[in-house]
C-alpha cells in the first residue's frame, strides 16, 4: 500500500486498508515503551505481508472526563502521525473518544470497531491496555475474544529503564514530569528522540527585531506544562530544511506579561 494513511475510523476505512495488524493505544509521545508495541506489530505484519496501523484516540480520555484539566499532550494528533510514519507504520487510525464510546461494552468495541470497521487480523497492545465500559476489557479479555472470534492477539510486556539504579516503566506521565522539571535530556532518553513542538509561526509585537534579535513565535496550548526557560532548539521547516536557534518559553514581564509564548531566535 502506497503512502501513509491518516484516517478517522468513525467514517469507516477503505476496503484496501482493511485486514491489517493494529497496534492499539493512546501512543502519546510514541516513546520507547510504545515503540516496543509498534515493533512487535510491524514484525507480525511483515511475516503475514499485510499492512500495519496504529489505532489511537482523540481527545485523550482523561481530557474528555476532566476538560478543566486537559492532558499535556506530548504529541498532538498531527505530530503523532508524523512520528508514527517515521517509525515505519502504514497509517494512523484515529477513533473519536466520546462518552458514547466510553459507554460501549468491551465486546461491542471488539466486534463493531476492531472487526466490523477495521477488519483487524491481529491486535497488538501493551500490558496495561483496558477498554470498554468501566474498563472491563483487559488484555486477557482480548485474548479470549481473539480465540473465540478468530483474530490474533499479542500483549507486549512493560518496557522499563533504570533511573538511579531502580528500574521503572517508561510512561508518558514520566516524560511529562521530566519536561515540567526542565529535564529535556531525561525526556529524550525515555522518548528515544528529542521532544518537539509544532505549529504555525504567529505575528508578535516585533520588538525583538528592534533589539537585533528577531524571533519566530509559536503559541502553545495552555495544557503545555513545559518548564519556563531558555532552550537550545533545532527547527525543521515544511520543506525539510533544518536551522539551529535558541528559544525562550514563558511570559514577557519586560513587555506585557501576557500569555505564554515560545519565541525562537534563529542563528
Amino acid at each position: 500500500m502506497a503512502g501513509f494513511l491518516h484516517h478517522n475510523l468513525s467514517t469507516g476505512i477503505a476496503p484496501s486498508a482493511r485486514g491489517g495488524v493494529i497496534a492499539i493505544g493512546n501512543f502519546d509521545g510514541v516513546h520507547r515503551g510504545h515503540q516496543a508495541v509498534l515493533d512487535r506489530a510491524r514484525a507480525i505484519a511483515k511475516e503475514q505481508n499485510i499492512p500495519c496501523y496504529a489505532l489511537s484516540f482523540e481527545p485523550h480520555p482523561r481530557t474528555l472526563f476532566r476538560p478543566d484539566h486537559p492532558v499535556f499532550r506530548l504529541t498532538p494528533e498531527t505530530l503523532k502521525a508524523r512520528v508514527l510514519e517515521a517509525f515505519g507504520m502504514d497509517g494512523l487510525l484515529t477513533l473519536p473518544f466520546t462518552r458514547e464510546l466510553a459507554s460501549t461494552s468491551a465486546d461491542d468495541f471488539i466486534t463493531k470497531i476492531l472487526l466490523d470497521q477495521a477488519v483487524a487480523t491481529h491486535i497488538v497492545t501493551g500490558f496495561n491496555f483496558h477498554f470498554g465500559k468501566d474498563r472491563i476489557g483487559t488484555p486477557q479479555f482480548l485474548k479470549s475474544a481473539g480465540k473465540a472470534k478468530g483474530f490474533g492477539v499479542t500483549i507486549v510486556e512493560a518496557y522499563g529503564d533504570e533511573d538511579d539504579g531502580v528500574e521503572d516503566v517508561i510512561s508518558s506521565s514520566r516524560i511529562r514530569r521530566l519536561l515540567g522539571a526542565c529535564d529535556v535530556e531525561g525526556a529524550a532518553r525515555l522518548l528515544g528522540f528529542r521532544w518537539g513542538v509544532s505549529g504555525e509561526v504567529i505575528k508578535g509585537a516585533q520588538l525583538g527585531r528592534t533589539l537585533g534579535f528577531p524571533t519566530a513565535n509559536l503559541s502553545l496550548p495552555k495544557s503545555c506544562h513545559l518548564a519556563q526557560g531558555i532552550y537550545a532548539v533545532r527547527l525543521r521547516r515544511q520543506d525539510g530544511t533544518q536551522l539551529d536557534g535558541v528559544a525562550s518559553f514563558g511570559r514577557r514581564p519586560t513587555f506585557d506579561d501576557g500569555p505564554m509564548v515560545f519565541e525562537t531566535f534563529i542563528f
